[in-house]
């Protein structure tokens, strides 16, 4: 009888260890999946800086073709967008702090980005402009003939990266956001700034409050992605939700409604 009862015990407790690493098993699996995370929150949470047309404020409220493909993106997820304005500078570490589930804000795809995060489709073409008093451009004609300007620039962005590969950061000076540059311009503090072309276009417009600036050179031509953490499982998924939003003509809707190039 004892050595039955002690038989018993022991498939008992294998029994329980099979249970357990089972359970393991499927709480690590859990653990690992953003997807399976942002589903079971009920939402995703979204780092973006307010940068028209892709993500700003308008009548007290968050618009823009990153706000709006955002919430295209998380209805077919079946969770709620909840959106957290970030430093662009510390994106990465923010993004790798999970205080959001991306950074989704017209970010260049680039090789610091690849490096730092998991990076979705690209979705959008976009170029780093050099914008300046629009009663100059005709004096600038080239990169060589812009050697000696003072220049502003978002801390971090693409535009930063333009000046520096082009060498004209002998007077640059870094500012919190694309916006900051611009007024940097209008104020006589920089001679010029390097910025979005899909920004340029949208502020430098008639009637906006930097319509005597303008743009002519483009510094570089690129494209936009959406950043997960690395081994994210919410890029693949993510990227099959964008084919079918480009398929079913929402994303061409939103880029003739807000004047941009998709990249597909």
């Amino acid at each position: 009888m004892k050595k039955l009862t002690k038989i018993f015990a022991l498939m008992m407790a294998l029994v329980m260890c099979v249970a357990l690493v089972a359970c393991g098993g499927k709480t690590a699996e859990n653990k690992d999946s953003e997807l399976a995370k942002i589903t079971e929150n009920g939402k995703m949470v979204i780092g973006y800086t307010i940068y028209e047309p892709m993500n700003y404020e308008e009548n007290g409220k968050l618009t823009g073709f990153d706000t709006e493909f955002a919430e295209a993106v998380c209805e077919k997820l079946g969770v709620e967008p909840e959106f957290v304005e970030i430093n662009w500078d510390t994106k990465f570490v923010t993004l790798d702090s999970n205080k959001i589930d991306c950074i989704w804000n017209g970010m260049t795809i680039s090789d610091e980005v690849k490096q730092n995060c998991d990076v979705s489709d690209a979705y959008v073409k976009n170029a780093q402009v050099v914008v300046m008093k629009e009663d100059a451009l005709e004096s600038y004609k080239d990169v060589e003939s812009l050697k000696g300007l003072k220049f502003a620039a978002e801390a971090g962005s693409a535009g930063e990266t333009a000046i520096k590969d082009n060498g004209l950061d002998e007077k640059y000076s870094p500012v919190a956001a694309q916006t900051d540059a611009l007024l940097a311009v209008i104020g006589g503090q920089a001679d010029a700034c390097v910025i979005d072309i899909t920004m340029a276009k949208a502020m430098t417009a008639d009637g906006t409050s930097y319509d005597g600036l303008g743009y002519s050179l483009e510094l570089t031509t690129e494209e936009y992605g959406i950043g997960f953490r690395k081994g994210s499982d919410l890029a693949a998924k993510v990227n099959e939700i964008i084919a079918e939003l480009n398929a079913d003509g929402t994303l061409p809707a939103l880029a003739e409604k807000y004047e941009l190039n998709l990249a597909f």
